[in-house]
């Protein structure tokens, strides 16, 4: 829970406060006293009287009523002290620093366990233990330093860990992100990662509240509660990037599919961030570099000015960009001559803009209101601007500073002189701009902003998928396992996943007739190891019945094998849909190129069944092997709506049949007018 002593505290008590300001306790107290706090501090220290000019109290018992603790002390003394705070002193609301609790002992799990009864008993708030504090615009009850600078429609972050925190707040202040609020969650005991993200979704006003939500989380432990409150952020109009660490595997996973093999608690949080709509990070600078684009105005489409004054980094950034499906446009060329004439001989004007390292702040101010002005094929522009010793740079950056304060489209300032033009960039970030430093930071950062997803959750689509039938054939199934290709058969054709015709038989005749119906070429594979292929139980291209007979004799020799499925052979290029049931997430459904290649390429998406054409579409897109699919090398591209149509029916199949905890359609055969299911696997758990 959390109530308004704990953001907006009338009063706080520091216990354990200092005057050495490298512990804990000093070091809050230095915060808060040098912060925006107005209301009435009180200490209590037990050999002083005087803490950094307050006066401080011996025992908890003497000190004055107060609504929010901060804890600083060993924690086998906090049950008793905030017992006193809370009984006896109306405390309504802690954050505990003290370590040495659930993170370290099972003693310390049991204190933790005691601490949160006492405090959920006496319906009071507590952050932590072992968390470094919280600030906002109200006051600054934390520990570490720095302390951001703080506004209003900066950033809301909530972290994991303390430490991360104070490092993300580092990368930042380099860029000049601000912040509103900063949650040092710790244990999470009572207060976590989802806590906050419902806090911040009830308390979320769209005149006054941040717009930008950052995220580092080291566990979730409610996923469908992450999800309806990020969600919800996202649609009132926030945006939300974040870091979820923790989910690489110690070994490989004993699995009995290519799912269950490549099925793992990242692709399970790729997932749900995807249907959220929130974007993904994976560093601290990456964090901070998307947040800074997420505060600057929204880009509306994919195209951009790059004015510059450097021609290498100028490359970079375009090189960059196109590779985050972002273009770079060639400005016309009366348009560039027009630019030309007002700027230095030797100047570039194609896209990016050269305006050479002698280029002046008047040259850069005439550059980018061309482009707002003329250049109408751009949705916003990256100025890269430094210091070669040639150039005054504080007026260039006073030009910057206007011209980005009255722009209709984004101007992404990319200032990369942090020692010779570190005094000129200070007072530009002062004056409420950010810094990318880096061109490849801006755009690894823009491209994650410009390819999310919008939120999905709850979306179901309306296809004809035969939800009874589904449900007559899994109740029907009376052992766990899996099941048997005519029954995966009939389930995938309920949910309208197309099927290769196909006959499964152990008599040798039945299986040539119907080879002898379909027309050879056909395929034959073994029914009953798990990894046909593994045991040489696929046989592709058999030309005639002799051919047939030969391979029936030999597959049903190969052990574990009770009969042969026949099937048309096919062509088209192999793609694979999978989906495994992970605890918490719900079936997480994997796409990606078919066949062997599952594994070895390990190029998978995911999403969060069920699924939106937009979620599918999405997955599809984001493969690194896109292009195959695309078509390239003069090759004609698959049926990409049919695949993400397939899908989607997956994941509604398994929206009304919970019982499947496992599903492999491998391979799928595509080309540019079908995509057609031609093996398939299906594990029940009842």
């Amino acid at each position: 829970m959390i109530n308004k002593q704990l953001t907006n505290p009338k009063s706080i008590i520091v216990v354990g406060g200092s005057n050495d300001i490298l512990k804990p306790g000093g070091s809050a107290l230095f915060n808060i006293i040098n912060g925006t706090f107005s209301g009435d501090l009180y200490v209590v220290n037990a050999k002083e009287d005087l803490v950094q000019g307050i006066k401080s109290y011996r025992k908890v018992e003497d000190v004055p009523k107060a609504e929010l603790a901060v804890i600083s002390i060993p924690a086998k003394t906090c049950y008793s002290v905030m017992k006193t705070l809370i009984e006896e002193k109306g405390v309504k609301a802690f954050i505990v620093y003290s370590a040495g609790f659930s993170e370290e002992t099972v003693e310390g799990a049991e204190m933790e366990q005691q601490i949160l009864k006492l405090v959920n008993d006496a319906n009071v708030a507590m952050v932590g233990p072992n968390c470094s504090g919280i600030f906002n615009l109200n006051h600054q009850c934390i520990f570490t330093k720095p302390v951001p600078l703080l506004d209003a429609k900066g950033v809301d972050m909530v972290s994991s860990s303390g430490g991360t925190a104070t490092f993300i707040i580092e990368s930042s202040i380099r860029l000049g992100l601000r912040y509103s609020s900063v949650w040092s969650v710790g244990n999470s005991a009572q207060i976590g990662v989802e806590d906050v993200l419902q806090y911040w979704d009830e308390s979320f006003d769209a005149k006054t509240s941040s717009r930008v939500k950052l995220i580092y989380a080291e566990t979730i432990k409610n996923p469908d509660r992450f999800l309806e409150h990020s969600a919800s952020l996202i649609r009132k109009g926030c945006n939300i990037a974040a870091i979820k660490s923790g989910t690489t595997e110690s070994g490989s996973r004993a699995a009995s599919s290519h799912t269950g093999a490549i099925a793992s608690s990242d692709l399970a949080v790729e997932a749900l961030f995807r249907k959220a709509g929130i974007i993904r990070c994976y560093s601290r600078d990456e964090l901070a570099n998307v947040g800074a684009v997420l505060l600057m105005p929204e880009l509306k489409g994919r195209n951009l000015a790059i004015i510059t004054q450097a021609g290498g980094p100028a490359v970079i950034l375009t090189d960059a960009l196109s590779k985050g499906k972002i273009d770079v446009p060639e400005m016309p060329k009366e348009l560039g001559e027009k630019l030309k004439e007002k700027l230095l001989p030797g100047t570039a004007v194609s896209n990016p803009i050269d305006i050479l390292g002698t280029g002046t702040g008047e040259h850069l101010g005439l550059a980018i209101d061309l482009c707002i002005d003329e250049f109408m094929a751009v949705d916003g522009i990256a100025v890269i601007y430094g210091n070669p010793g040639v150039t005054k740079v504080r007026a260039a950056y006073d030009v910057l500073d206007k011209k980005i304060k009255n722009s209709p489209i984004p101007i992404y300032p990319i200032l990369p002189s942090v020692k010779m033009a570190a005094e000129e960039m200070s007072e530009f970030v002062q004056k409420g701009h950010v810094n990318f430093i880096d061109e490849v930071a801006l755009a690894n950062a823009l491209s994650k902003v410009v390819t999310r997803t919008e939120p999905s959750v709850g979306k179901i689509e309306d296809l004809d998928v035969n939800i009874s039938e589904i449900r007559r054939i899994v109740d029907s199934i009376q052992v766990n396992g899996y099941v048997d290709p005519d029954t995966v058969r009939l389930l995938l054709r309920a949910a309208g996943i197309p099927c290769v015709e196909e006959f499964v038989s152990d008599n040798r005749d039945e299986v040539v007739a119907f080879a002898e119906r379909v027309d050879f070429p056909v395929v034959a594979k073994c029914v009953g190891p798990v990894h046909k292929s593994d045991v040489g139980g696929v046989v592709l291209n058999i030309k005639s019945k002799e051919h047939l007979i030969f391979e029936f004799d030999r597959l049903m020799n190969i052990p574990e094998v009770h009969s042969v499925m026949v099937q048309p052979m096919l062509s088209g290029t192999e793609l694979f849909i999978g989906a495994k049931y992970e605890p918490k997430f719900g079936h997480i459904v994997l796409c990606g190129l078919g066949g062997i290649f599952v594994e070895v390429l390990k190029d998978v998406a995911s999403g969060l069944a069920p699924l939106s054409f937009i979620e599918a579409t999405s997955m599809i897109r984001s493969l690194r092997s896109y292009k195959i699919i695309q078509g390239t090398r003069g090759q004609k591209g698959l049926n990409e709506d049919l695949f993400a149509e397939i899908i989607v029916r997956l994941s509604i199949l398994l929206r009304f049949a919970t019982e499947i905890k496992e599903i492999d359609i491998n391979p799928l055969l595509a080309n540019d007018k079908q995509v057609i299911a031609v093996d398939a696997r299906i594990r029940i758990e009842k």
